[in-house]
C-alpha cells in the first residue's frame, strides 16, 4: 500500500531491469549482529513497509508460541530520526506499522510518542515487564539504510535460536493481516501507552547508581562540548548531565537535531574519527573545552576526544576509551564496595575482536574477565545470565565504540558512556591529570595493548567467501597459514566452522557462527589479529593488538611491529589488487 516503493517496482519491471528486480525481491532480510538491517526501499531484502509488517507478524506469532501471558504483558517499540522521501520510509512511520500490526491483535503496546536513544528500548523492556521490544534504527550506518533490532523480555537483543524461529515464523505469513496496514491505531488504540515519561525518569534516576563524584561534578570548571550527529541525542545527554550534577555540555547547534541526511558530515559514524568531528572541534576551540563527546545518531555508540598540551586533539579509539572506563569502573567499585565483598565475584566482559586489555586488568586485580562472539547481544544475554547467578558486572564493551557501564541497560549506551566519561575527566582534572596522560599510565601499569582496526569495502560476496576458503585451504586441502610473510602463526582460531588449534579437542569455545566469516590468528610476537566480515554493512574488517607485558614499555617499537604485521597481512591474506577490494578511504 506505499505508492512509492510500489512505483519503483513497476519502473525496474518497465524498464527491463531484471537483475535489479531479482536482487531485490528473490531473497529475504536476515539477522545479523545488529538485527534487520538493509537501505531503505523496494524488495524483500529492503527495509520498507511490507517487509517491517511481515517482520512484526512473524514476531507476533512467534511470541505468541512463547509467553501466555503476551497480552497481559505487552511489546516495546521505539525509534529513531531516519527517513527517505523516496520511499516515503521513516523510522516513525515504520514503528507505527510495528505497533499496528500487535494492536491489531489486541497486544498491548508500549509506544514512545517522540524518538528515543535505542538503550531506552531495552531499558523499557525490562522496567515495563514486557516480552519484547523493537527499536527502528540503523545506528550509525549511511543515511540511506534503516533497520529492526528486537531485544527479548531480558532486556538483551536476541540471539539463536530466536533469531531463526522468528525467520521461520516471518515466512509463514507473508500475507499482511487485516489491520496491520493500519498505522493510526497508535493514535486511537486504547491498548497503546506512552511510556517516555516513566522510562525518561527511571532511566535517569538508575543512572545516578554510577555517579560516584556528584561533588566534583557540580564544582568544576571544565567545559565539554557534545555532538548527537543529527540523531536523538541532544535532549537525552542534557538530561544525563543534569542527573551528575554538572552544567549542561555545549552541544554542536550545526548537528543538535534530527535531520536524517546527516547534512553536515561524510557518514554518521563518529568511529570514523576527526573527519567527521571537526565542527565539534572547532567549536571545543572557541569555547576553550577540552573535551568532545559524540554520540552517534542513535545514541548507543560513544566517540571521545580530548584537546593535548600541545592544542592537537587527540581521538581515542574504542579500545583506549575501555582501558579507560574498565580502570575508572574498578577503581570505583574497589572505593564503594562493602567490607566483605568478593573481587572474586565481579566480572567485565567483551568482545573476542576487541583489545585484551580488560583481561591484563583483571589478571592483576582479581577479576574475571569473560569474551563473547562480537555483537553486544552475545554480551547482553551473557550478562544476564551472570546477573541470575549473583555475579557483579562492572563495564562490558566492543572496539566499535560500544560501551556498558553498569547493568541498568543490558546493551550499548552512548548517553551513560557520555556522562561517565565527564565524570571521569573531572576527577583526573582534580589531579591534574588528562585522559590521555591516565590511558598512558593504565598502559604502564597493566602492560601496553596497541590495536589498530580498519577494514576494506567489497560489494561483491563471492570474493568474500573466495578470500576465506583460500584461508582455510592456504597450503593445501583443509590446511590454515603457519606463517604470515615473515611472522610465525601459533594458533588459528575460525569461528566459522568451529575450529581451534590451540585446544587440545581443536575445537572452538566461542559458539560456531556459520552465517558470517571470522578467523583468528595469534602470532609468536604476542600479536593477535582477526579478519571478519560486518555484520551490518559489506566490508571486509580487521583487528589487530599487541599485547605487552608491563615491563616492555617502549610504544614505539611495539608500533612499528604491529604496523608492519598488518602490512603482511594486508598483502598476503587479503590481497586487496587482486581482489578488486575498496580501501578505507582515510
Amino acid at each position: 500500500q506505499n505508492q512509492k516503493t510500489k512505483e519503483q517496482i513497476e519502473n525496474l519491471l518497465e524498464n527491463g531491469k531484471h537483475n535489479e528486480l531479482r536482487d531485490r525481491l528473490c531473497c529475504r532480510l536476515t539477522f545479523g549482529t545488529a538485527g534487520l538491517r538493509s537501505a531503505m526501499g523496494a524488495g524483500f531484502c529492503y527495509i520498507n513497509d511490507l517487509t517491517v509488517i511481515q517482520s512484526t507478524q512473524g514476531i507476533y506469532k512467534y511470541l505468541e508460541r512463547c509467553f501466555s501471558d503476551f497480552k497481559q504483558r505487552g511489546f516495546v517499540v521505539g525509534y529513531d530520526t531516519r527517513g527517505q522521501v523516496t520511499s516515503n520510509c521513516s523510522s516513525k512511520k515504520l514503528a507505527k506499522l510495528t505497533a499496528a500490526v500487535l494492536l491489531a491483535k489486541d497486544i498491548p503496546v508500549y509506544f514512545f510518542s517522540t524518538y528515543v536513544p535505542t538503550p531506552f528500548v531495552p531499558y523499557a523492556v525490562q522496567q515495563l515487564k514486557a516480552v519484547a521490544g523493537v527499536m527502528i534504527t540503523a545506528s550509525h550506518n549511511r543515511k540511506e539504510d534503516n533497520g529492526y533490532k528486537v531485544y527479548w523480555e531480558n532486556g538483551a537483543q536476541i540471539t539463536s535460536p530466536h533469531d531463526k524461529e522468528i525467520i521461520k515464523c516471518i515466512e509463514e505469513c507473508v500475507e499482511p493481516w487485516n489491520g496491520s496496514w493500519n498505522e493510526n491505531l497508535v493514535d486511537t488504540s486504547p491498548l497503546r501507552q506512552d511510556p517516555l515519561k516513566k522510562i525518561c525518569d527511571c532511566y535517569m534516576e538508575d543512572l545516578k547508581k554510577i555517579c560516584y563524584h556528584r561533588e566534583l561534578n557540580v564544582q568544576t570548571n571544565l567545559k565539554f562540548i557534545h555532538t548527537s550527529f543529527h540523531g536523538v541525542g541532544h535532549d537525552y545527554v542534557q538530561l544525563a548531565f543534569k542527573a551528575f550534577g554538572f552544567q549542561p555540555p555545549i552541544p554542536v547547534p550545526e548537528q543538535r537535531d534530527p535531520d536524517p541526511d546527516f547534512s553536515t558530515v561524510k557518514c554518521p559514524n563518529p568511529e570514523e574519527g576527526e573527519s567527521v568531528l571537526e565542527l565539534s572541534l572547532r567549536l571545543a576551540e572557541k569555547e576553550n573545552a577540552k573535551v568532545v563527546v559524540a554520540t552517534d545518531p542513535d545514541a548507543d555508540r560513544l566517540a571521545v576526544a580530548e584537546q593535548q598540551e600541545n592544542g592537537c586533539w587527540k581521538v581515542f579509539t574504542g579500545n583506549e576509551l575501555a582501558a579507560l572506563f574498565g580502570w575508572w569502573m574498578f577503581s570505583c567499585w574497589k572505593e564503594n564496595c562493602s567490607e566483605d565483598a568478593d573481587v572474586k565475584n565481579v566480572y567485565m566482559l567483551a568482545t573476542t575482536v576487541s583489545s585484551k586489555i580488560l583481561r591484563a586488568i583483571a589478571l592483576k586485580e582479581g577479576f574475571h574477565f569473560e569474551e563473547t562472539l562480537p555483537g553486544f547481544k552475545w554480551i547482553g544475554s551473557r550478562v544476564k545470565d551472570l546477573l541470575d547467578n549473583g555475579k557483579e558486572v562492572l563495564f562490558a564493551f566492543e572496539e566499535s565504540i560500544g560501551f556498558m557501564c553498569g547493568t541498568s541497560v543490558l546493551d550499548k549506551d552512548g548517553v551513560s558512556a557520555a556522562v561517565v566519561i565527564a565524570e571521569m575527566a573531572t576527577y583526573l582534572d582534580g589531579k591534574n591529570l588528562t585522559l590521555a596522560q591516565k590511558l598512558i599510565d593504565i598502559y604502564e601499569t597493566y602492560g601496553y595493548h596497541i590495536s589498530k582496526t580498519s577494514y576494506f569495502l567489497c560489494y561483491d560476496p563471492p570474493t568474500i567467501k573466495r578470500i576465506f576458503e583460500k584461508l582455510r585451504n592456504f597450503d593445501g586441502p583443509q590446511s590454515y597459514p603457519s606463517f604470515c610473510g615473515i611472522y610465525n602463526i601459533l594458533h588459528v582460531r575460525d569461528i566459522t566452522t568451529g575450529y581451534d588449534s590451540s585446544q587440545p579437542n581443536k575445537k572452538s569455545v566461542l559458539p560456531v557462527s556459520k552465517n558470517s566469516q571470522m578467523i583468528t590468528f595469534t602470532f609468536q610476537n604476542g600479536c593477535v589479529a582477526t579478519l571478519r566480515t560486518s555484520g551490518t554493512e559489506p566490508k571486509i574488517k580487521y583487528y589487530a593488538e599487541m599485547c605487552a607485558l608491563p615491563e616492555q614499555s617502549d610504544r614505539t617499537v611495539l608500533e612499528k611491529e604491529l604496523q608492519k604485521l598488518i602490512e603482511a597481512l594486508i598483502e598476503n591474506f587479503l590481497e586487496p589488487d587482486k581482489n578488486g577490494l575498496i580501501w578505507r578511504s582515510a
